[in-house]
C-alpha cells in the first residue's frame, strides 16, 4: 500500500469532480490546512488492527512502509494508536543449577595421628623395660615381684571399672592377696602350686561376697572368679618360665616377641592399613597390620630361638613367632571388646601415653601361656 491510499492532501475548495456535493469531500481525502490525524478519517467500523510487526532493528530499512503507517506532506502525523514493541530478546544460556548455600571451606587434610603421646609412650616403655631387665637378671625374685605387683593393680584396675560401668561388686582384697599368691606359687611350685592358688582365690572370692546383701552376689563372684583366671592365674606361667637354667632368657623372649608382635601391628597398620581386621571390636586394626606383626614377629623369634634359648633352632623360633603374633592379636581383640562393653578407651592412666596397667598386660597375659608351653615342647621345661 502506498502513501496516497491513506489520502493526500488536495487543493483548497475542490473535491474532485467525482465526487457528489452532498458528501462532501470524499473518504479518505484530507482538506486543505493544517495536517490532522490521519485515524480521524477513518470510520470506526473500519479501523484495521494493527498488523504483527516482526522482530526488525531499530535502524536501517523502510520500516514505516511495513508498519503500514502514513506519510503525510507538511508536519509529522501523530499516530495515537498503541505501539507494539517486540518482547526482550534473552540471549540464550544453558540452563545451570541454581547456585546452593555457600558451603565452609573443607579442612586440610590431616597427617595419621598415632592416638597418644609417643613421647611419654616410649620413655615410660624404656623405663620398664629397665625395671625389668635389671630384675630379671640380678635376682630372679625380684622380677617375682615385680609381676606380682603388676598384677595387684591390673585387678584394681579391673575391679573399679566394672563397678563404674556396669555396678558389679567384685571383691578387690581375697583378688589381690590370692593374685600375689598365684604368681609366687607359680614360681615356688609350678603348675601345681599356680592350680592350688587358683582355686583357693576362687573360694575366697565366694566367701568373701558372702558378707553383704544376696543381690547381685553371681555377677559380683563371676566377675570375681573371671578377673583371677584373667589376670594373675595367666601371669604365673610368666613366673613358671623364669624356674627354668635359662629361665630369664626364655622370659626375654616372650617379651621380646610380643613387643615386636604389637610395635609390627602398629608400624605395618598405621602406614599401609586399608581393611579392617575387627570392625565391630576394635576399628583401628587391620588386616595389613596382622600381617606386620606376623612378619616382625616370626623374624624376632628366629633370631631369638638361635641365640638366646639353649638348644634352640631358627625354624622353632619361626613357629614360636607366629603363635606369639596370633595369640597377642587375641589378646588385645579381647581386652577391646571387655573396653567396648564398659564403654571406655583405656583402663587407667598410671602410665603416661600407654592407659593404665591392663592396657599394657592385654596381649602379655594370654601369649604367656602359649610361649612357655611351645618352650617346653621345644627345649623342655629344665
Amino acid at each position: 500500500m502506498n502513501d496516497s491510499s491513506w489520502g493526500a492532501p488536495s487543493q483548497a475548495g475542490y473535491a474532485g469532480p467525482w465526487a457528489p456535493a452532498d458528501r462532501g469531500p470524499a473518504r479518505g481525502a484530507a482538506p486543505a490546512g493544517p495536517a490532522y490525524d490521519a485515524h480521524d478519517a477513518l470510520h470506526p467500523s473500519e479501523t484495521r488492527p494493527m498488523p504483527t510487526v516482526p522482530d526488525i532493528p531499530a535502524t536501517g530499512g523502510n520500516q514505516d512502509d511495513d508498519r503500514g503507517a502514513a506519510r503525510l506532506s507538511g508536519p509529522p502525523v501523530r499516530d495515537d494508536s498503541p505501539h507494539l514493541s517486540p518482547p526482550p530478546v534473552t540471549p540464550h544460556r544453558s540452563q545451570e543449577p541454581m547456585p546452593s548455600a555457600p558451603q565452609p571451606p573443607s579442612p586440610a587434610p590431616q597427617k595419621k595421628s598415632a592416638g597418644r603421646d609417643l613421647g611419654a609412650a616410649i620413655g615410660v616403655g624404656v623405663g620398664l623395660g629397665a625395671v625389668i631387665a635389671a630384675s630379671l637378671f640380678i635376682v630372679k625374685a625380684v622380677f617375682v615381684g615385680v609381676v606380682a605387683v603388676a598384677v595387684v593393680v591390673g585387678l584394681w584396675e579391673l575391679t573399679s571399672r566394672l563397678k563404674e560401668r556396669k555396678g558389679i561388686n567384685a571383691p578387690l582384697v581375697p583378688l589381690a592377696v590370692g593374685g600375689a599368691a598365684m604368681v609366687v606359687a607359680g614360681y615356688a611350685r609350678g603348675a601345681e602350686g599356680a592350680w592350688v592358688a587358683m582355686a583357693l582365690t576362687a573360694l575366697a572370692v565366694l566367701v568373701w561376697r558372702m558378707t553383704e546383701p544376696p543381690d547381685g552376689y553371681l555377677k559380683d563372684v563371676t566377675a570375681g572368679v573371671f578377673a583371677a583366671f584373667y589376670v594373675p592365674f595367666l601371669a604365673t606361667f610368666v613366673s613358671m618360665m623364669l624356674t627354668a637354667q635359662d629361665g630369664p632368657q626364655r622370659v626375654l623372649t616372650f617379651l621380646v616377641l610380643t613387643v615386636v608382635s604389637d610395635t609390627g601391628a602398629y608400624a605395618i597398620g598405621w602406614r599401609f592399613g586399608k581393611h579392617k581386621l575387627a570392625p565391630r571390636i576394635s576399628p583401628g586394626k587391620t588386616r595389613e597390620g596382622l600381617v606386620g606383626a606376623v612378619t616382625f614377629a616370626m623374624a624376632a623369634g628366629a633370631v631369638c630361638m638361635h641365640f638366646l634359648i639353649d638348644d634352640g633352632t631358627w625354624w622353632q623360633g619361626l613357629l614360636l613367632g607366629l603363635a606369639v603374633a596370633a595369640s597377642a592379636t587375641l589378646g588385645d581383640l579381647g581386652e577391646s571388646m571387655i573396653k567396648r562393653d564398659l564403654g571406655i578407651k583405656d583402663m587407667g592412666t598410671v602410665l603416661p601415653g600407654h592407659g593404665g596397667i591392663m592396657d599394657r598386660l592385654d596381649s602379655l597375659l594370654p601369649t604367656a601361656p602359649v610361649v612357655w608351653l611351645l618352650l617346653v615342647i621345644f627345649v623342655g621345661s629344665a
